[in-house]
Order: structure tokens, then C-alpha cells, then sequence
């Protein structure tokens, strides 16, 4: 009662096939595998030391002063002040 021989296993993955069907067990393979890819990568890139670590902005990134100034700009409005006599 306490293992599975190999034809408990192979009656298992073949339930499973005919539920998921094989091209959406594909992608979910290849969905797992670009998952633990990309925690990899993230390892990777978080174990550089602090003094290698360069702020970089992502390409159309806008800083906050930046979007401040350009809506500063659009909104200011040249006028001429008169004085009612």
C-alpha cells in the first residue's frame, strides 16, 4: 500500500493527458520552464555586490521631474495682464 508500481503511474499520465489534452500540457511545460528561467535569472542579478549595481531607467521611462517639467510647459499660457481703469 505504500508505492505506486509503474503502471499506477502510466494509468495516471494518461488520465491526466486525456483531461489537459497534450498542447495545453505543453504550454504549461513551457510556461514552468520560462517561470524558473526567469527566477534564475533574477538570482543571478541579485547577487552582484551593491558597488556594481548601476541605476539604469527602462527605455520610455520618464522621471517624475521630468513629467512635471513637460506638463509645466504644456499648461503655461503667455498672457498679457490689463488693468481695468
Amino acid at each position: 500500500m505504500g508505492g505506486f508500481s509503474i503502471w499506477h503511474w502510466l494509468i495516471v499520465l494518461l488520465i491526466v493527458v486525456m483531461v489537459f489534452g497534450t498542447k495545453k500540457l505543453r504550454n504549461m511545460g513551457s510556461d514552468l520552464g520560462g517561470a524558473v528561467k526567469g527566477f534564475k535569472d533574477g538570482m543571478k542579478d541579485g547577487s552582484q555586490s551593491p558597488d556594481d549595481e548601476k541605476p539604469v531607467a527602462p527605455a520610455g521611462h520618464v522621471s517624475n521631474a521630468q513629467a512635471a517639467a513637460d506638463k509645466a510647459e504644456r499648461n503655461t499660457i503667455d498672457v498679457e495682464a490689463r488693468h481695468k481703469s
